[in-house]
Formats: structure tokens, C-alpha cells, sequence
């Protein structure tokens, strides 16, 4: 059950506000403003196996690098 909201009308009486299908981009802006769509053409999509790569290469260093501090014994 959902509640109802109720706006004024030019004659006086009160009419439903209608529902709007909203997805999560459309919530981010304000519709009392009319707001522009949130959008970025300057930047390209990147690949989820290149940011997967990227990741995983950032860990793996970060764990190499723990690994040889703890040989060398420097921590």
C-alpha cells in the first residue's frame, strides 16, 4: 500500500500527483528545479576486466611489497 499524494488544482479541488518510474540517476537530481541529466561525455567507459586488472595489480604489489619488508626484515 503506498500513500497517495494530493496536489491543489487552479479551480480549488485537489487532483493525485502522478507516479513517476524513477531509477537511481533520476532520484540524484531535483525535480522542482528541472535539473540536467547527470552525464559525462569527456569520460570513456572503461572495461570492468581492465579496473578488475588494475585492482588486482595494485594488491598484488602491495602484497609483494609487505612480503619482502617482512624478509629483509624492515617492519
Amino acid at each position: 500500500m503506498t500513500l497517495k499524494l494530493y496536489r491543489p488544482t487552479p479551480d480549488g479541488g485537489m487532483e493525485p500527483t502522478p507516479v513517476e518510474t524513477r531509477d537511481y540517476r533520476s532520484r540524484l537530481r531535483s525535480r522542482r528545479w528541472n535539473a540536467a541529466p547527470l552525464a559525462n561525455p569527456d569520460t570513456p567507459k572503461t572495461s570492468p576486466w581492465i579496473a578488475v586488472g588494475a585492482i588486482g595489480g595494485v594488491a598484488t604489489l602491495t602484497f609483494v611489497a609487505l612480503v619482502v619488508g617482512y624478509l629483509i626484515r624492515l617492519w
